[in-house]
């Protein structure tokens, strides 16, 4: 008897530390490339470096570029930390393609494609997502549901192409957080993580505030859909102050800024964090840091490229031809009679630069990063992903040149109303930029010494919001770049054409931010 109490409390025993090693699951709606997602499923177990501590069980997305993104890395998650085949990244270096990387491992392949699901939320019937869901969480007490929303019409910049149009507030956007609701209903996860646009704080509708009537249904999601007779709610917490948030709180109590806590950019985004009601723990905060992450400390280290140019047979020497047409504009032979002696000066040296060196347009060089180098940085890596510089018109580089050498001479990016005359677009509202300040940063340069700007999808319409600090390179932000910013690993491969990249990245969130604010998930 003895004997076999032994064996049964070993037996106990094994299961029990099995099940502590068995990742978590996460959901991720509205998944996007998966930021969220990937914050949660890099992190380590606690007791055991060799194990992830948590799984995306699965994603949900309606673009196919980003859905295939998704699935190439549910398929690298489906290995053990470090432990991805060599395969993975002879796809990296085009040396095989994504079919044959998949035949090689069909199983893993198999359970990427069914954990990232190409599907719209709002359209897909709702039993089929309630029990793709249950599925995937397969009896779980301990799981976290995360996702954003779209936010384009609770976005400032979304409210003001909308303005005036009749049909704004009938936006089916508006709505879509009631499938976030929906979700929260079926299935009670212990905690959830909302994520959305800073804008959501002032957005109306019918004259209400959107963001009242979000934080009274996370509180209370199931009576929302009309059962009353339940005490299930959640408490709501912010990541950057601590203690319940109480439904008439002020809702910026919610809002993160991710540079404060480490991330180089400026993105000021809302984080609600949902407790059930029947579980006794508290989230912590977000810990600061004790100093910015500046854009020259994430993609200073990568390789020097030169910008391109489009509706012209491109070659170098014309695009140091292009560059060196500067010397010949009133702004710069006048300038230094007309207080710009600065930065006459240092186009001269630039310009001069420009034919000692020789610039690619693009590069696959990679070392590995400077900084952060143990999030970013992976030894298997041989190539350096989708960094290649976009096309530009003549004019454009010239404005271009002209922003960069300015920021670099000043410490800030120069307004319109900074900007030459003759450098002016011929746009119908550049005069009001001029002189007020809509439209006044129409050209913004990325500060070198600064966090960057927030990365939205904008970046794939053009690079004007984004061009680099660098005169000498005189282009905006690669896709890598801008990955970099949103504190993608260098081993995260977005799928798609060069806009469908540069449009995935904007619309993330940065993993690193979605890591740290991962909840004491042993308490749970």
């Amino acid at each position: 008897m003895l004997t076999m109490n032994i064996k049964r409390d070993r037996y106990i025993s094994d299961v029990s530390e099995q099940r502590d090693k068995e990742p978590y699951p996460v959901i991720d709606l509205f998944a996007g490339p998966g930021g969220l997602g990937e914050g949660f499923a890099s992190l380590r177990h606690p007791g055991n470096s060799d194990y992830y501590a948590f799984r995306t069980a699965i994603s949900i997305e309606k673009d196919p570029f980003a859905h295939r993104t998704l699935q190439l890395r549910h398929f690298f998650r489906e290995f053990p930390p470090n432990k991805a085949p060599i395969d993975y990244y002879h796809y990296l270096e085009n040396a095989i393609s994504l079919e044959e990387l998949y035949s090689r491992h069909p199983e893993e392949a198999s359970h990427s494609q069914h954990t990232a699901w190409l599907c719209e939320l709002g359209k897909e019937p709702h039993e089929n997502v309630k029990r793709r869901i249950a599925e995937a969480v397969n009896g779980h007490k301990k799981w976290v549901l995360v996702g954003g929303p779209p936010c384009q019409a609770y976005s400032k910049a979304g409210r003001s192409r909308m303005k005036g149009n009749p049909d704004f507030e009938a936006d089916p956007r508006h709505f879509l957080y009631k499938e976030y609701l929906q979700i929260l209903a079926d299935h009670t996860p212990p905690v959830f993580v909302m994520e959305n646009v800073r804008g959501l704080i002032s957005s109306k509708i019918q004259g209400r505030y959107v963001i009242n009537d979000i934080l009274r249904d996370l509180s209370n999601p199931i009576s929302t859909f009309g059962n009353e007779n339940t005490d299930l709610e959640y408490r709501l917490y912010s990541l950057s102050q601590s203690g319940v948030m109480s439904l008439d709180a002020d809702p910026g109590a919610f809002v993160v800024k991710a540079e404060e806590y480490g991330i180089p950019q400026a993105r000021h985004r809302i984080f609600i964090v949902g407790i059930r009601s029947d579980i006794d723990i508290e989230p912590r905060t977000l810990e600061k840091s004790d100093a910015y992450t500046t854009v020259r400390d994430m993609i200073g280290d990568l390789p020097k490229i030169r910008s391109t140019l489009s509706r012209l047979a491109d070659s170098v020497d014309l695009w140091v031809e292009t560059l060196t047409e500067v010397t010949c504009q009133t702004w710069f032979m006048h300038g230094r009679e007309n207080g710009m002696a600065q930065l006459t000066t240092l186009t001269e040296e630039i310009i001069t630069s420009l034919k000692q060196q020789e610039f690619e347009k693009r590069s696959d060089r990679y070392s590995t990063p400077t900084v952060l180098k143990d999030w970013f940085g992976d030894d298997r890596l041989r190539v350096l992903l989708s960094h290649e510089a976009r096309s530009h018109m003549q004019s454009d580089l010239h404005r271009y040149f002209f922003a960069a050498v300015y920021a670099a001479t000043n410490g800030i990016t120069p307004k319109l109303r900074n900007f030459p005359k003759e450098l002016l677009p011929n746009h119908k509202n550049v005069q009001q930029g001029r002189t007020k300040y809509d439209f006044a940063d129409r050209f913004r340069v990325q500060l070198a010494d600064a966090p960057a700007t927030t990365i939205t999808s904008h970046i794939s319409k053009d690079g004007h919001y984004y061009i680099h600090y660098d005169p000498a390179q005189c282009r905006s932000l690669t896709v890598r770049e801008a990955a970099r910013l949103q504190t993608f690993p260098d081993n995260y491969k977005f799928e798609g054409n060069r806009t469908a990249q540069y449009h995935q990245v904007g619309n993330a969130v940065p993993p690193i931010l979605a890591s740290k604010s991962f909840i004491k998930y042993r308490g749970i």
